[in-house]
């Protein structure tokens, strides 16, 4: 019983919500209104994504660097929705100003001046990297890798949760995210949304600066989701299979022949899901191919043919009550320790901190 208080108390501190049901219905219409900001929304989900929530009633945002096709799909949707308050602007993610610019005329261009979400969306799968096979081996030096790839898909990520987290909870007539909100159009919010990949749960031979990078995503959810409540933020993430989109080479389509691919739609819906229902904290979600399941939930070798199944998983639901609440039980040894050893063993720690310096100076 004591375990079970435990971790009850554990998910009242961390804030995260119930698993999600993803056969449950829910209502798009919570997006009306809400200012969304996009990173690499010019094309793939990112451009997904801004035609489903505008359709519905929200002012969405988006950064690339595509500022031909960029500029296109906004004058594109603002036709078709009748909204003036969608916008582009250029954003080169891996440009620390470019993304304060970013993030900072948003704001000025929104409706209320503040910004509801972020989705951390910018991303490419670079081939040919060479990193495990560097080209001119009989030169004197070894190559420079091209890290590309990682800077877009990890440093431009943390680039852009550092500034959602300095303007989120600055949003506006917003409260702080809680899975007991109550979502409705008009509703303000603070919500995190990463979008990484399956290659952050699983490795992918000869992609691995694309693994390093969505491993990263993956540790960047982990670690904000437990602190975020502090400011407010929920914080959300998709991990996308491979998806019939552009960004998987004809070598690719051939090695998942007969394998199954995920749809598109499947990760706008599932993101979506994540963008309307402010209750959602701290959850992350797979999105693969329609497949069906047994009784048990088990995923059964047969592909949904007729379309029933799910494309969506959860990843990470439960986590919060097996590698979070070892952590949460170390946190509480050592401070079982500290205070055992009282302000005696803190000042003999101290006085060790500040003669340090001058040991490692004497030992040279």
């Amino acid at each position: 019983m004591s375990a079970i208080a435990n971790r009850t108390t554990l998910g009242d501190i961390i804030q995260q919500s119930p698993p999600i049901n993803v056969a449950d219905p829910y209502e798009v219409s919570w997006l009306a209104d809400k200012t969304i900001l996009i990173t690499g929304g010019a094309s793939g989900f990112g451009e997904g994504f801004f035609r489903k929530w505008a359709e519905h009633g929200a002012n969405v945002i988006i950064g690339d660097i595509n500022d031909a096709r960029g500029k296109a799909l906004v004058a594109e949707v603002r036709k078709k929705t009748g909204n003036q308050n969608h916008h582009y602007i250029h954003c080169d993610v891996t440009d620390w100003q470019s993304q304060v610019d970013f993030f900072r005329s948003a704001a000025q261009l929104s409706p209320h001046k503040g910004i509801d979400a972020v989705v951390a969306n910018a991303g490419i799968a670079e081939s040919n990297t060479k990193f495990e096979q560097p080209m001119n081996l009989d030169a004197q030096e070894p190559p420079k890798p091209n890290l590309k790839t990682f800077e877009v898909n990890l440093l431009g990520v943390l680039y852009t949760a550092h500034l959602a987290t300095f303007y989120l909870p600055r949003n506006p007539q917003s409260n702080k995210a809680s899975p007991s909100s109550v979502p409705g159009p008009g509703q303000r919010d603070r919500h995190l949304l990463l979008i990484s990949s399956v290659a952050g749960l699983n490795p992918i031979p000869g992609q691995p600066l694309y693994g390093i990078s969505k491993h990263g995503v993956v540790g960047l959810f982990r670690q904000l989701r437990s602190t975020s409540f502090q400011h407010g933020i929920r914080v959300n993430m998709l991990c996308p299979y491979f998806i019939d989109t552009p960004l998987i080479p004809a070598v690719g389509r051939v090695i998942l022949a007969g394998a199954g691919v995920g749809k598109p739609e499947d990760v706008v819906d599932a993101g979506t899901r994540l963008m309307a229902d402010s209750r959602v904290c701290g959850r992350g979600l797979v999105i693969g191919p329609k497949v069906k399941t047994d009784a048990k939930g088990e995923l059964t070798p047969v592909l949904a043919e007729d379309g029933s199944g799910s494309a969506v998983w959860e990843c990470y639901a439960d986590d919060f009550l097996e590698v979070e609440a070892f952590t949460a039980r170390m946190v509480r040894l050592l401070n079982a320790v500290e205070l055992s050893r009282g302000w005696a063993g803190w000042a003999g720690d101290m006085v060790k901190a500040v003669l340090y310096p001058v040991r490692a100076w004497w030992s040279r």
